[in-house]
């Protein structure tokens, strides 16, 4: 826990959403199953194993002692969570959480539920990838497959794409998404199909070809997407929707599989894709291990194929 508490020493709060403190990289010895995420005005506490209450004692003291410093004019607002066994247990330990939650990151605004399981509307890990959408995707059709909440085609409209095209199997999240776009300004410019994606190839094809894919599917989820078995199927059918001299991420946040396994994927499945570069996570979400961390990989189809 001491690595944690002398980390905290050094935070500093922005306007925008960020990761203060990944125990999950390694990087801090006994605290790789602590986590602390700044959703203004909302701190989250995350541990991945649950924690005794005299350790969650001295956390939640060291938090209120550095706030105290940062923040002395502003109440604490202070979320603990911890996820162990597939389950999911959230507890407001301070203050309180507003409704709507309306956080920033980039000049953008996205609502999240912090209070609801595991997945909270905005992956903190990915602000590279969206800030890569967003200076790439001028007069650019953008297809947004696994869409969660849109934050790619908030992005991508930022940037001013001519268009975007979302799918995602949750109406749930499609719904947040609408409402993220709404946020934005953005009344037009993007469609949100509530479909499978495995079943929507025809649909795709015909609202293509597009000049960016972004592919961010969840590593093992039953009933939607198994990494290992299904990223293969869908390396398969990228190329026929992608543009000439189209451009394409492919995302992975699964820790037991490296950058050489998307990679070999593609290779196998889709050669005529070339790879250009992996994108740089966030500094906050710096890892002893590239390969068990966030890997967002670039591709792009040449004029030749």
């Amino acid at each position: 826990m001491q690595s944690f508490i002398q980390a905290l020493a050094t935070i500093e709060l922005g306007s925008d959403a960020v990761r203060l403190f990944h125990g999950r990289g390694g990087y801090y010895a006994e605290c790789e199953h602590l986590c602390l995420d700044w959703f203004a005005p909302v701190l989250l506490l995350t541990s991945f194993t649950p924690l005794e209450e005299s350790d969650l004692a001295v956390c939640q003291q060291a938090i209120t002692e550095r706030w105290q410093v940062i923040c002395p004019d502003n109440p604490l607002n202070l979320v603990y969570q911890y996820r162990s066994g597939g389950e999911t247990h959230t507890q407001l330990l301070q203050g309180e959480v507003p409704e709507p939650h309306i956080v920033s990151e980039n000049g953008a605004q996205f609502q999240v539920h912090l209070m609801r399981g595991q997945n909270h509307g905005l992956f903190l890990d990915m602000a590279n990838g969206r800030e890569w959408v967003r200076a790439n995707a001028r007069y650019k059709k953008v297809l947004n497959l696994f869409a969660y909440t849109c934050g790619f085609s908030v992005a991508a409209l930022q940037g001013g794409a001519d268009e975007v095209v979302n799918i995602d199997m949750s109406k749930g999240a499609l719904s947040i998404g609408k409402q993220n776009h709404l946020l934005n300004g953005f009344s037009a410019g993007a469609r949100f199909l509530p479909h499978d994606i495995f079943k929507s190839w025809g649909k795709l094809k015909k609202l293509g070809p597009y000049d960016i894919i972004v592919a961010d599917p969840p590593s093992n989820q039953k009933g939607s997407f198994v990494a290992t078995k299904d990223y293969v199927r869908l390396i398969r059918r990228l190329p026929e929707l992608l543009a000439q001299n189209g451009e394409l991420l492919l995302c992975l946040n699964a820790p037991e599989l490296d950058t050489a396994f998307l990679r070999q994927q593609v290779a196998d499945a889709a050669p005529t894709l070339e790879y250009i570069t992996r994108l740089d996570n966030p500094p906050a979400f710096i890892d002893v291990s590239q390969d068990k961390s966030l890997k967002v990989l670039r591709y792009c189809r040449s004029a030749s194929v």
